[in-house]
């Protein structure tokens, strides 16, 4: 088919969903089954804003984000998302992006079923290897996935749908208005004869690639989009079917781990027992590697039996001197000046500490490699897995080309695997073994030489006089973020490694994402950064949860002195309507300013991100042993006994999905603020698994959790993934405020008492018993 006119733009009456009757277009690629393509990403609207007494010049992120920036960086490559019709009926789509639990496959196959009038089971998503030709447009972060791919894959879908239509017309001998697509299932409205889209796939493939108009469904029709369904993944996970890493079947790729270093970036001196080990059970090669000593057996257990065995002597670390205490007072040096005081105007004036943190992900750091003389092949969760490919290829000297990269479902992320640490680890000892290998990082590998939340500390000033707040200002001061994983690709991966790189990518991550929500008159934010000596990296909401976890309580402590109540405080102050909706929802739903026994206390907090808002109102128990209660000897903290979140996240493709993004942020919100950190000591962290690092479960999870998603307020999704990672995070540290009548700002809560717990060794790293050690591994 030749390719159709391109159509002019039409100018007709927004539609409530932000798309309208617009046209688009699509490609039909040629093909043996129905093969086809969408050219176009999404747009941006700008929120409207409220007038105030003394009004805020709206900040760089209100109005181009980060989410923005990532959204247009994919239009260029976004025809190069297809949709395959087969002829058993089903379509298939290979999603450009990592699933590691955010439910991204099941929206993803939603939006397919909904444009291709399709049942949804019949929609076959799967993980897409490393396509550098997608540049930008595979790479999973900052909640951008159903953002940038929400029109995309409806375009494919939609071209899909009428290239059906027209070959059943053909195929019926009747006009294509006369037929009607359901389930999958073409029907003839004038004699009833029907086809289905198995029988049409083939008729409708293409000869030649050709481009082609269509309309998109108002959000009026919908059947799928918008409502409540089950994960597409939820049978193979719950019965163990589910594939990850380790679960990849090749050939000869036995399991592989690595004594690594008793402080971060140490480096290989001698091994005096090589052949000693390399003679232990089950074990086939021990070979020195970057980060350590490999070795490679027929078992997990044997692996570490050997691991446990090695007699290393370790060159210095890159922070070998370092401490908590070290850290912070660098941090407070390289602190930016605030403004001057105006004697005529009162102020607030705060500054916390946040500590370093783990992404601590229930899959630890895997993946499998297998390394010839002239190629390459990898398998392992990665959400920049062209970045990947051609970081392995440049290490391995090999054509990127003779490098497949192979996404994998993740088992969690939370940041971490922006990077493909273990990926490149286990293609280096596959290169220096010749075999194939089966990579699992220990679990106290994760949290001791794995990518670690970077301590910071902000320094925030709030002037007010007559009832307003005439000036905020934030000065957010961070070990280095790395970013090396860039915008996706190697290029940008590159220029953020180097040494004026990474503060530009610092910098820029930084301004496209930091918002205040708050009409404070004038208003700056600015970060600086120390110390590259960590391995640190994103987590869920990069700068967000320190940053608006620190205004949030500058928020209530304003309040305060200006004797206001603060949820009316933050009404009054707030920009933008879609934000006072979803306070006014949180406030409502939990019953804002219920009468409370001493020693408790509810906080509430608001955060803004990506298009998207939050709202939530926590409420916490402060005091002594709760009756009843029972917790680990080392953890007797406060508890937060009950949470309700309102969330606007635009349209919610799938409300289920984003409920349970809400819940998995709430609890990490909640960790955050009061017991998972990480303590830092001669170089080295204390935490070495889950027993003391004290991540939310059940004896300190709240007991009632509710979660509100608002009526869809615009015609595209918002930002969701680390969306209420902050607002949590915030109104947990603000109800620990008003339970204990003392503003906290040290962060976790529980750091600065008691470590609690036993240190394990540092060489090596790993518990005496196998089983211990193969049970925290998995």
């Amino acid at each position: 088919m030749g390719a159709h006119e391109h159509p002019q733009p039409q100018d007709a009456d927004p539609a409530a969903d932000g798309i309208g009757r617009r046209r688009f277009l699509g490609y039909v690629l040629a093909a043996s089954t129905l093969t086809v393509a969408a050219e176009i990403g999404e747009a941006v609207l700008a929120p409207s804003r409220a007038a105030a007494v003394v009004p805020s010049v709206p900040g760089p992120a209100e109005i181009y984000d980060l989410n923005d920036m990532l959204t247009h960086a994919t239009l260029p490559t976004a025809n190069l998302i297809t949709i395959r019709v087969d002829t058993d009926g089903t379509a298939s789509f290979a999603l450009p992006r990592a699933e590691v639990g955010q439910g991204i496959t099941t929206s993803s196959a939603m939006l397919v079923a909904e444009e291709l009038d399709l049942p949804l089971d019949k929609v076959r998503v799967t993980l897409a290897d490393a396509r550098p030709e997608l540049l930008f447009n595979q790479l999973t972060g900052g909640s951008n996935t159903t953002i940038s791919t929400f029109t995309p894959i409806r375009v494919a879908a939609a071209v899909a749908r009428g290239r059906l239509l027209e070959a059943a017309a053909l195929e019926l001998g009747e006009a294509a208005d006369t037929l009607t697509a359901k389930l999958g299932v073409i029907t003839s409205s004038v004699t009833g004869k029907s086809l289905t889209y198995g029988e049409l796939s083939a008729k409708a493939a293409a000869v030649t690639t050709s481009q082609v108009a269509v309309r998109l469904k108002s959000s009026s029709e919908f059947k799928v989009i918008g409502t409540a369904q089950r994960r597409v993944d939820a049978l193979e996970a719950v019965t163990g079917r589910k594939k990850f890493a380790m679960d990849v079947h090749v050939p000869g790729a036995l399991p592989a781990m690595v004594c690594r270093p008793p402080t971060i970036n140490g480096t290989v001196r001698t091994v005096d027992n090589l052949d000693e080990v390399r003679a232990m059970p089950g074990i086939t090669d021990v070979v020195r590697i970057s980060t350590g000593v490999a070795v490679r057996g027929r078992t997990f257990g044997q692996c570490i039996d050997a691991v446990r065995a090695l007699k290393v002597t370790w060159g210095p670390g890159t922070v070998d001197d370092a401490s908590d205490d070290t850290i912070r007072e660098e941090l407070r040096k390289a602190e930016l000046p605030l403004p001057a005081l105006d004697l005529l105007t009162k102020s607030v004036d705060a500054r916390f500490t946040f500590h370093f943190a783990s992404n601590s992900a229930l899959e630890t750091n895997c993946a499998v490699a297998d390394v010839r003389e002239d190629s390459a092949e990898v398998w392992a969760s990665l959400k920049s897995p062209i970045t990947a490919q051609e970081q392995i290829a440049l290490t391995l000297g090999l054509p990127a080309s003779a490098v497949k990269v192979h996404v994998t479902q993740g088992g969690g992320s939370f940041g971490r695997k922006l990077f493909h640490d273990g990926a490149a680890e286990a293609a280096e000892i596959s290169k220096a073994t010749g075999k194939p290998v089966r990579l699992m990082w220990h679990r106290t590998d994760d949290f001791r030489q794995g990518r670690t939340h970077p301590m910071s500390t902000s320094r925030v000033r709030a002037t007010y006089a007559l009832g307003q707040v005439l000036t905020y200002d934030q000065r957010h001061t961070s070990v280095a973020t790395e970013f090396g994983h860039g915008v996706g690709e190697i290029i940008t991966s590159e220029a953020a490694r180097l040494p004026v790189g990474d503060l530009t990518f610092s910098e820029t991550i930084f301004t496209l994402t930091q918002q205040t929500p708050y009409n404070f008159g004038v208003v700056t934010q600015l970060l600086s950064e120390i110390d590259k000596g960590f391995h640190t990296g994103s987590m869920r909401n990069i700068y967000s949860p320190n940053v608006r976890c620190a205004q949030e309580l500058i928020v209530d402590e304003l309040a305060k002195r200006m004797g206001k109540d603060p949820c009316r405080f933050r009404r009054t102050f707030l920009k933008d309507e879609r934000a006072r909706a979803v306070l006014d929802k949180a406030a409502e739903v939990g019953s804002w300013g219920r009468s409370m026994p001493a020693g408790t206390a509810q906080g509430i907090a608001l955060h803004p991100e990506y298009h998207s808002f939050v709202a939530v109102l926590a409420e916490i128990d402060c005091r002594p042993q709760t009756s009843g209660r029972k917790v680990p000897d080392a953890y007797t903290g406060p508890r937060v006994t009950k949470v309700v979140c309102a969330v606007d996240a635009g349209l919610a493709v799938n409300p289920r999905g984003l409920e349970a993004q809400m819940m998995g942020g709430i609890m990490d919100g909640i960790a955050i603020t009061l017991s998972s950190g990480l303590h830092l000591a001669d170089g080295h962290f204390l935490e070495g698994s889950w027993d003391n690092y004290f991540y939310t479960r059940q004896w300190n999870t709240p007991p009632e959790l509710e979660i509100v998603v608002m009526p869809p307020t615009t015609g595209r999704p918002g930002g969701a993934g680390e969306l209420a990672v902050a607002g949590a995070m915030a109104a947990v540290a603000c109800a620990y405020g008003r339970a204990t009548g003392t503003m906290p700002t040290t962060f976790p809560i529980n750091h600065a008492g008691p470590l609690g717990f036993a240190p394990l060794p540092t060489t090596p790293p790993i518990p005496a018993s196998p089983t211990d050690g193969l049970s925290r591994a998995y």
